[in-house]
């Protein structure tokens, strides 16, 4: 049978981009249906991923800029800089990423088309434009990748002006004197030490018992002690009863009880960011013409080579979650297409520890086996640490505030898992893990030659760390035979 194209994908953000160009190799014909008539990537490039990290970097700047010099006049962040400056600093980043992206588009010949994709069939998909045109087209395959949206409160009303999500909180105008923070997930961790770096009063209120339980205890203690140090409140099991405006003290007033028959507290506020989580973006997109299975959340249910029940039809990125990581989403873009027109046996998943990385200031990154993980296991595990304020680059650059950590196994030093928190960490944590996919040991950073002064020597350190705790217990280290 002849279609009109060999996939037509849904969506352009990290996962359908991906998609597209891999199919491009295999000399495909693609289509690319973005909803957006304003940018391609979805919020990836306009309300996610790229204009967070740019207004990540310019606090970071400011913070650093601040910590070194200091201000002999004792002003905040806020009161040197603009939000207009920040946002400044941004725009000509997202307009560089968005012609590259359109570059890249018009170079592999892939066809778009502006409105919104809707599954007919297995093999047909419906696009109906701004203006309400509908168009209709064929195709041996389809990749969903249509992404995600900010969780809309219950009880809450997001009026994007005085409570924002975290696509809205992007368009501020001015930089907040106080901001109160619902929500504990990686979004609301990351803005709330990007604006505390500005010199914001942050509070967290948490609905839950604990913050970012997936992480190293250790690593959740260092973040939890710069909390502290930069003034942030973190508040658990915390339910918010309403959000008012005080007249007389002319500011918003957010009110709640920690634990239901906790006492009623009131904090004041100058903007409120609602970010308790994304939802998949599913409505809409013709999951109910073929029946698409979906879990408990509304995430579509793919198999390993990101496939659902339906042969023709593959997804990736967040709408199949749950990592919901750009990075992932790239990787699950490119195996579907590699799927799809080529070598099947080399599309599926791979089944290697994955890493992340959280971009708070300082950032956040992990792979492998937590100390914690690996005593549930019953491994017989050894830790090293290195500190970043015994590191000679972090004092060069002020950022003492980190540790490295590695877990290996304490028979043969192999290691099992990486935690970082500290400068560079989203980029530091992947030494380790090309160490750990070999199926090393802490003999590498042992043995070899790393750069001084790095961040990266941290791992170096952090191995002597682990290696002498390995020889205290009396397990002595000895090389093994050629």
């Amino acid at each position: 049978m002849t279609y009109d194209y060999d996939v037509i994908i849904i969506g352009s953000g990290p996962a359908g981009f991906s998609c597209a160009m891999q199919s491009t190799k295999f000399n495909k014909k693609v289509l690319i249906v973005e909803a957006s008539d304003e940018s391609i990537g979805g919020s990836w490039i306009s309300k996610g991923t790229i204009p967070s990290k740019a207004l990540r970097a310019a606090a970071k700047s400011i913070q650093s800029f601040q910590s070194q010099f200091g201000d002999p006049k004792g002003r905040k962040p806020y009161d040197r800089f603009r939000m207009e400056d920040i946002m400044a600093y941004k725009m000509p980043i997202l307009e560089n990423k968005n012609r590259k992206i359109k570059n890249d588009i018009i170079k592999n010949e892939i066809d778009t088309a502006r409105g919104w994709g809707k599954i007919i069939d297995e093999h047909t998909v419906e696009v109906t434009d701004q203006m309400g045109e509908k168009k209709t087209w064929s195709t041996r395959f389809i990749f969903l990748s249509t992404g995600s949206s900010p969780v809309t409160p219950d009880k809450l009303s997001i009026d994007h002006t005085k409570v924002l999500d975290y696509t809205t909180i992007l368009d501020l105008t001015h930089i907040p004197h106080r901001l109160a923070i619902i929500g504990n997930g990686i979004i609301a961790i990351e803005y709330a030490t990007i604006f505390s770096a500005l010199g914001t009063r942050v509070t967290i209120l948490s609905e839950d018992s604990e913050t970012l339980p997936f992480l190293d205890q250790e690593i959740r203690d260092a973040l939890f002690n710069t909390f502290k140090k930069n003034g942030i409140q973190l508040l658990h099991n915390v339910v918010v009863k309403k959000i008012s405006y005080n007249d007389l003290r002319n500011c918003d007033e957010v009110t709640f009880r920690e634990g239901e028959d906790g006492r009623l507290q009131v904090i004041e506020t100058e903007q409120i960011l609602y970010a308790a989580g994304k939802k998949p973006n599913t409505e809409g997109i013709g999951l109910e013409n073929l029946a698409i299975k979906t879990d408990d959340q509304g995430r579509l249910i793919v198999n390993n080579v990101f496939q659902t029940d339906v042969p023709s039809v593959y997804a990736g990125g967040d709408l199949i979650g749950p990592t919901n990581l750009a990075s992932a989403s790239f990787v699950q873009g490119r195996l579907a297409a590699v799927h799809m027109f080529g070598n099947k046996a080399a599309a599926a998943a791979p089944d290697s520890p994955m890493p992340f990385a959280i971009y708070s200031i300082p950032e956040i990154a992990s792979i492998g086996l937590t100390e914690e993980q690996a005593g549930e296991r019953g491994i017989d595990a050894t830790v090293g640490r290195a500190y970043y304020e015994n590191m000679t680059r972090a004092d060069l650059d002020h950022e003492t505030d980190g540790l490295l950590k590695l877990v290996f196994r304490t028979d043969n030093l192999q290691l099992l898992g990486i935690h970082i928190y500290g400068e560079n960490a989203g980029d530091l944590i992947h030494l380790g893990q090309s160490v750990m996919h070999l199926n090393g040991t802490i003999e590498y950073f042992i043995d070899q030659v790393l750069n001084y002064p790095t961040y990266s020597e941290a791992y170096k350190v952090a191995a002597f760390n682990g290696l002498n705790r390995v020889n205290r217990t009396g397990i002595k280290y000895r090389n093994q035979p050629d």
